[in-house]
């Protein structure tokens, strides 16, 4: 008897420990994902499986919650003045860095107002033309873009996409006028209508047009070759040494959240993306999963916003609010 009430006390001592202690019985209730972007397009639904695999790793419900506006100004403002308590979590993408290297005025600091926990992965961009583009190579969009300077018309759906074009063309000596587009929808029917000639989009999103002959790839923006789009040169294969752009993934959460927690979640997430499945999917995806820990993301965070502050300043882009 005694021993049976001794066991009932200590049970009870341990539950009531786990509640005065919030870093102990973490996660407890529900934690909310802000995804900074629009519902539907690659990034948004990586964001969603993440949600699906942290929830059963972690035995909690995780509910996505899509604030798009502003590339992802709004979403990401959000998560900067939550609660630190581990239950609110940001979903993070180019844009993240990219809105600080053009000077956006940013309502949170980019840096010091989150830790980071990880980067999940890279998506692969390609140079995408319109049919009617009488170019079939680099080279050749090269030659025949200096031949009507300003002529050309490319696309962006953010600047997640359009600073990968600013890029090429400072690398090029190029230079064609920017069409911005309010998401990857509207950008993708204008170029397969040929109102707009050319773009760095998503290789997820542009491969099925490319197979069928709508699109043509000319590039992959990345160092190495899309498993997606395996007879598709990069850019430096194609004649632009030392070409590099992808759009990268990754979670935050407020700064001054208890180091045991993002510890946690970082864990967590990194054990993720190194589960077959996820690297499956990534594959189909024209991604490549990453995992890194919190010190390596926030150091490749720091370091895109100078390498794009240099591009951007180059080209002359700046934010328009």
């Amino acid at each position: 008897m005694f021993r049976y009430l001794l066991a009932s006390v200590l049970a009870a001592y341990s539950c009531v420990s786990a509640a005065a202690d919030p870093i102990a019985s973490y996660p407890n209730r529900p934690v909310r994902l802000v995804i900074p972007l629009a519902p539907g397009g690659g990034s948004d639904i990586l964001a969603r499986l993440l949600a699906q695999k942290i929830s059963e790793r972690l035995k909690q419900s995780v509910i996505p919650d899509n604030r798009a506006a502003i590339d992802g100004v709004v979403g990401t403002e959000i998560v900067a003045k939550s609660a630190p308590d581990g239950y609110t979590v940001l979903f993070v993408s180019s844009s993240h860095a990219n809105n600080a290297a053009i000077g956006h005025k940013l309502p949170y600091d980019t840096i010091k107002d989150f830790a980071p926990l990880t980067q999940t992965a890279n998506q692969q961009v390609v140079l995408v033309v319109n049919p009617s583009l009488p170019v079939k190579s680099v080279k050749e969009l090269i030659e025949y873009s200096k031949s009507k300077p300003g002529g050309l018309n490319f696309g962006s759906s953010s600047n997640a996409t359009q600073l990968p074009m600013e890029l090429f063309n400072s690398m090029t000596g190029l230079k064609m006028v920017h069409i911005p587009y309010k998401g990857a929808s509207p950008l993708l029917i204008d170029l397969l209508g040929g109102r707009v000639e050319l773009s760095f989009a998503p290789a997820v999103a542009t491969r099925p047009y490319v197979v069928a002959g709508k699109l043509r790839a000319l590039a992959i923006g990345d160092i190495k070759r899309s498993v997606a789009l395996p007879d598709i040169p990069t850019a430096a294969e194609a004649g632009v040494p030392g070409y590099q752009a992808t759009i990268w993934s990754g979670l935050l959460m407020p700064a001054k959240t208890p180091t045991a927690i993002v510890e946690r979640m970082s864990k967590t997430l990194i054990a993720i993306v190194r589960e077959p499945s996820f690297k499956q999917w990534a594959t189909e995806n024209a991604s490549d999963p990453v995992g890194s820990t919190p010190d390596e993301f926030g150091k490749f965070i720091q370091a895109e916003i100078v390498k794009w502050s240099r591009i951007a300043k180059q080209a002359g882009v700046k934010a328009t609010d």
